[in-house]
């Protein structure tokens, strides 16, 4: 048995800094980690055309500036290799490597009441008795792989979520790829031009914005570069956690003036048209659809009067942004070629995967010799709830969670002493948040809370039950009042069957909850019990 302070679930962007903070303090800390280097997401997602669509130089720590300005990108948006270069230079400059454990899953960890302090344990046969645990473990980090008849398929398979290093020969192949999402959509324009024949199987439709993604020279990494203290100035109080901000009042511009700033800010090529446009998007039903219109236009324009095309890659049902927002190059245009068929699922859904292929409801087979599934994650809840964690009186959180989704600030639940969280729901790290920003932020928080609690003399921080009432009350107040609650997708657990519906990013803002995270530590954490 190994004897620490501090075991930190993952090494991605949240766990590399959390173990470089709690190390810092002295505390005897180790990370462990699943996967076979660090990265987090940048190393499981290696999918062909994964990339930022966070701006690379806003996807970065800030609390060097040394550490900032030593790394250059060579766009604006930069692909997984690059990204995935990056977490290792991060990793090495702070000399992190030999405190994290690769290749290791973490199954359980329970609370002893009695001794204040927590077991955990792991696949590998490590038991660790340590006093905090904190989980870095990432928002989108438990897949979902729930199509029937998966492992009866004769050719190659794989998931986006685990895609191998090399990466299947796709060149002059039948390919079938499941899923429109995000993921999907960088893969689908990155293919398309390789494989022999590509088969797209999509379910929801999504609004989407072009990228536009410059190469970056000396005189753009010095412009970037320069601008250290005023992104660190601006970028952890906006609304997203992204540079720019809400400017327009959609009340206070003409419908000339309006149009002219959509146009504006849609040719910007970035997700600014989401997180910078008109706030009021978010809730006001006639002013969301104004701007859905403005989207399926552009959207209807590329895909040339083609109605299947249309009926099925347009969304009419939601609003724009109450879902997750994709960035594309080219995307829409993939679905003209010739070696391209789309397969609309809405009503005929996939039923399951044979030997040959993707069979459908109707029984409908399409053969393939690659199927590559970008089907999704459990956000938000899933990777703890994969892990039996267990707090006072043996209460278990896959099962409290499967009830309700309950937190205070993301950062802890009641109920379960020093299990201290980035990335759960209730906290815009779940989904409404530039992931750098919001990810330094909470671990900060966390690292900051264990010093004052040490200081302080005591020995365990746990939220409160009228603390954690308070807070969900907040959150639901402040979800109710904007449309994103109204539609169905990841960011209410509605991908995922029998998860309690609840809107998992808080949408206050990230500055708001910045704000009331530092109220609460410069308040002596009034919703924590503290021992």
């Amino acid at each position: 048995m190994t004897e620490l302070d501090a075991v930190v679930l993952g090494a991605g962007v949240a766990g590399l800094y959390q173990l470089h903070q709690l190390r810092e303090q002295g505390l005897r800390v180790k990370a462990f980690d699943a996967a076979g280097d660090v990265g987090g997401t940048w190393w499981w997602n290696r999918y062909p055309g994964a990339r930022f669509d966070s701006e690379g130089y806003i996807y970065q720590y800030l609390f060097d500036e040394k550490l900032y300005k030593d790394w250059s990108w060579s766009q604006k948006f930069p692909g997984q290799p690059e990204i995935e270069r990056w977490m290792h230079y991060v990793t090495d400059r702070l000399d992190l490597r030999k405190d994290i454990q690769f290749g290791t899953r973490i199954t359980s960890a329970h609370y002893d009441e009695g001794r204040g302090r927590w077991l955990v344990h792991t696949d590998q046969g490590d038991v660790i008795d340590t006093q905090f645990f904190v989980s870095c473990a990432g928002m989108l980090s438990a897949p979902l792989r729930n199509i029937p008849g998966i492992e009866s398929f004769s050719g190659q398979l794989v998931f986006t979520s685990a895609y191998p290093a090399e990466g299947p020969d796709l060149a002059g192949k039948r390919v079938g790829v499941v899923g429109v999402g995000a993921t999907g959509i960088q893969v689908i324009q990155t293919i398309a031009s390789e494989v022999g024949h590509l088969t797209v199987f999509a379910r929801t439709p999504q609004y989407m914005l072009p990228m536009k993604n410059p190469t970056y020279g000396p005189e753009d990494q010095d412009w970037y570069k320069s601008r250290f203290e005023e992104l660190k100035a601006t970028i952890p109080y906006t609304f997203s956690g992204f540079e720019y901000d809400f400017e327009h009042a959609w009340a206070d511009c003409s419908p000339e003036r309006r149009q002219e700033i959509l146009e504006e800010i849609y040719q910007d090529g970035s997700l600014k048209l989401w997180l910078a446009g008109f706030g009021e998007v978010f809730f006001v039903e006639e002013i969301s659809e104004a701007v859905s219109e403005f989207v399926r236009d552009k959207m209807r324009a590329r895909l040339r009067g083609d109605q299947h095309l249309i009926d099925t890659l347009v969304p009419t049902d939601y609003g724009f942004g109450t879902h997750r927002v994709p960035l594309e190059n080219g995307y829409l245009e993939v679905y003209h070629q010739d070696n391209v068929d789309l397969v609309n699922v809405r009503d005929n859904a996939i039923a399951q995967i044979r030997p040959e292929g993707i069979e459908l409801a109707d029984g409908t087979l399409h053969e393939f010799d690659v199927i590559i599934l970008a089907t999704g994650f459990d956000a938000g809840t899933g990777a703890l709830t994969r892990i039996d964690v267990r707090g006072r009186d043996n209460r278990s959180l896959a099962e409290e969670w499967g009830q309700d989704i309950r937190t205070t600030m993301g950062l802890g639940k009641h109920g379960y002493p020093n299990l201290l969280t980035t990335a759960v729901p209730l906290a815009p790290s779940a989904a409404l948040c530039n992931m750098t920003t919001c990810l330094q932020q909470q671990t900060e928080w966390i690292s900051g809370a264990i010093r004052d609690l040490k200081a302080d003399g005591k020995t365990t921080i746990e939220p409160t039950a009228e603390g954690e009432d308070a807070w969900v009350a907040h959150h639901e107040e402040l979800a109710n009042a904007t449309l994103v609650p109204k539609t169905t997708s990841w960011y209410l657990g509605s991908n995922v069957p029998g998860k309690p519906r609840r809107l998992l990013s808080y949408i206050g803002g990230v500055g708001t909850y910045r704000q009331k995270c530092e109220d609460e530590a410069a308040g002596g954490y009034p919703t924590f019990s503290r021992t």
